[in-house]
């Protein structure tokens, strides 16, 4: 390599980490995989090999996986680029590409699953006095954009709000879409820095800007043009009260 070559700081990211693969048929059957993908999943647990690829994934995580193959099973044309996802499990974030194979007519005969454990580019290390959590905090939050995937620093997002699986993170440049769950989120975000206020909500502490009442309703304004109120459980006023040093 020329001296005078910098070198790429996402390739880099990527010659860290080993890649686990794994081979399905056209009908979405594991039918092998890599040494690292077998040292990372709990294949004696699952026995997945001649079974759905889906079957050894959580809940909520396997109608992520299935859409993953649906757009992957797609136009090939339209999906030239292999299909993205972020994945949470409760020690790693995954990051997952799948792409169709084909035989010499065009024929699909089977996908590639490829994933890469990117919880050391998410994460952030405990400090050496404390307990190491079961879940990880975040530092960073995994959007997937265009088949990209970009990393938003949490101290940069002002609120996250669930869409189902999904979750719609916002910041002062906009929203950003991650594919994972708020649920997900709220179990690695760092409790002093962030709040659910509300089933569908999660809100930056340092981001609030305003505490109102309508009538029996509460809810908070955050700093940034154009935010709209985010609403507030009345489960949860009190605590919203106390974490805002109102109590």
């Amino acid at each position: 390599m020329d001296s005078k070559t910098a070198p790429n700081p996402g390739l880099y990211v990527f010659e860290k980490f080993e890649a686990g693969v794994i081979h399905l048929d056209a009908q979405r059957n594991v039918l092998a995989m890599n040494d690292y993908a077998r040292r990372v999943l709990p294949v004696d647990e699952k026995q997945p090999f001649n079974k759905l690829v889906t079957s050894f994934h959580p809940e909520r995580s396997k109608p992520k996986v299935k859409f993953l193959l649906d757009e992957a099973s797609g136009c090939p044309m339209a999906n030239a680029v292999p299909m993205t996802m972020i994945i949470n499990i409760p020690e790693q974030v995954l990051l997952i590409k799948v792409s169709r194979l084909a035989n010499e007519k065009g024929d699909t005969t089977g996908f590639a699953l490829v994933f890469y454990d990117v919880t050391q580019v998410v994460g952030q290390e405990p400090p050496l006095a404390e307990i190491p959590a079961r879940n990880m905090r975040l530092s960073r939050i995994p959007m997937v954009a265009n088949q990209k995937v970009a990393f938003v620093d949490t101290q940069d997002v002002l609120s996250l709000e669930s869409q189902a699986h999904f979750t719609r993170v916002l910041t002062r440049d906009g929203y950003h879409f991650c594919n994972l769950s708020i649920g997900d989120l709220a179990l690695r975000l760092d409790p002093a820095q962030f709040m659910r206020v509300h089933r569908c909500f999660i809100v930056n502490l340092q981001a609030v800007q305003t505490l109102g009442r309508e009538g029996a309703k509460t809810h908070v304004v955050l700093k940034g043009k154009n935010t709209q109120p985010v609403p507030v459980s009345r489960g949860e006023v009190g605590r919203l009260r106390q974490a805002l040093g109102l109590t």
